[in-house]
């Protein structure tokens, strides 16, 4: 059984992370967490810790940094957003139990004392912003990093809060190979 209580959104998300896992959940009801809710998450945080796996869209992470202000110890698992997606939905319900598992294997801790390790220059260069592939690189990058799908610039700032090191980062990049010479042309996107 994992030791920590793991917080997600909704009650077919913690019968997801039940066919993946042994473990205690919480569900939020979303993001009109009750009081009674907050207690019990508050309570399992000071005794268990928490893993927080919301669903990768914007409500999830509305979601997620709430709960990572209010309990900055929590742990950050990320179930990426091509294996979160089935139905026209996109949630952890929809995940394969591997790829809750794998989600959890890749678990992050924010970090209080952020490095400014990266820079947009990073993002760009890796094809991560600015080309016409770049969604779909930085998806395959979260994924590979454990820090799920983001826009530019939350990718970015995952990236120097989740204690992602350049070796992990460099490593995620060459999997996903060279961005194309046109793809990198201003003139390409006209």
């Amino acid at each position: 059984m994992i030791k920590e209580v793991i917080v997600v959104e909704g009650k077919q998300d913690v019968q997801a992370v039940r066919r993946a896992v042994d473990a205690e959940c919480i569900a939020t009801g979303g993001f009109g967490l009750s009081p009674y809710c907050l207690q019990r998450i508050e309570q399992a945080y000071d005794k268990r810790g928490l893993i927080i796996l919301t669903d990768p869209d914007s409500a999830g992470e509305r979601i997620r940094g709430f709960l990572s202000q209010r309990f900055p110890a929590a742990k950050h698992a990320f179930v990426s957003r091509e294996s979160a997606t089935a139905n026209d939905d996109v949630g952890v319900e929809q995940a394969a139990p591997e790829a809750i598992r794998q989600a959890l294997a890749k678990v992050r801790y924010l970090e209080w004392q952020p490095a400014a390790e990266f820079t947009r220059a990073d993002m760009t260069g890796a094809g991560l912003s600015g080309v016409a592939s770049a969604a779909s690189r930085r998806a395959a990058a979260g994924a590979s990093l454990g820090i799920g799908y983001a826009n530019g610039k939350s990718f970015l700032h995952r990236l120097n809060h989740y204690g992602v090191t350049r070796e992990e980062f460099n490593r995620a990049i060459a999997k996903l190979g060279q961005v194309s010479e046109a793809e990198h042309d201003p003139a390409h996107h006209c």
